[in-house]
């Protein structure tokens, strides 16, 4: 079973799904290590609840029947919510035998690693000081500057140089970020000389995007 709404919205399979929920947590309590007195609690609120519900299908049920179980509902709903997410989804001793048993979601804890973006970064270069280039960067004509989702972050290569590098490899610096803008220092012999640099994108699982092509620009 997966997604979010895992919580049965009718009420009478909110009553049985509820019971069943306790119950099977009760019956591998000491296996799960789940704490006796938390669950007593929450039988005890699903009980009146389900003894509200059984009241109000009868035609002897009161305005006040339906406000307590309504009331006594929506607190177990949220005690449950909170019960599941602390003591059974995250439960490392629990397999998913167990939450299928349970009725609760059963998340991927072993997802696929997203891939990184088949296309490489766009840039455009800052000095906001001397000596200072700041490289922003951001996705194929995406809104803003960033990284896309799904990435680490951006590399760059560089190489302060008199003439452009034939190849990657004449970049032989190499620089990392993970927010726009990357910012490059330079000491004060640089100043006036033209950098070339190229970037592109990491994965979150460390696969790398292609490179864009070299740039160049002068060093204020």
């Amino acid at each position: 079973m997966h997604g979010k709404s895992y919580i049965p919205t009718r009420e009478a399979d909110f009553v049985d799904w509820s019971g069943n929920l306790l119950a099977v947590a009760r019956a591998h309590q000491q296996e799960w290590g789940l704490n006796g007195t938390h669950l007593t609690e929450l039988e005890g609120l699903q009980a009146e609840v389900k003894a509200l519900h059984e009241t109000c299908r009868t035609s002897m049920y009161t305005k006040l029947d339906m406000q307590a179980k309504n009331e006594k509902k929506a607190l177990l709903k949220k005690r449950l919510e909170v019960y599941v997410r602390n003591n059974l989804q995250n439960n490392d001793v629990m397999t998913d035998n167990g939450r299928e048993a349970l009725r609760i979601p059963i998340h991927d804890r072993n997802p696929t690693p997203r891939p990184a973006p088949d296309t490489a970064p766009e840039t455009e270069t800052e000095t906001p000081l001397p000596r200072t280039l700041r490289i922003k960067f951001r996705g194929v004509a995406a809104p803003r500057w960033g990284k896309p989702e799904g990435v680490h972050g951006l590399e760059c290569r560089w190489v302060v140089s008199d003439a452009p590098p034939e190849s990657m490899a004449g970049l032989v610096n190499s620089d990392f970020a993970t927010r726009s803008p990357l910012t490059l220092t330079f000491d004060e012999g640089a100043r006036g000389r033209r950098l070339y640099f190229a970037v592109r994108w990491e994965g979150t699982s460390v696969q790398k995007g292609p490179w864009s092509e070299i740039f160049s620009t002068i060093i204020p």
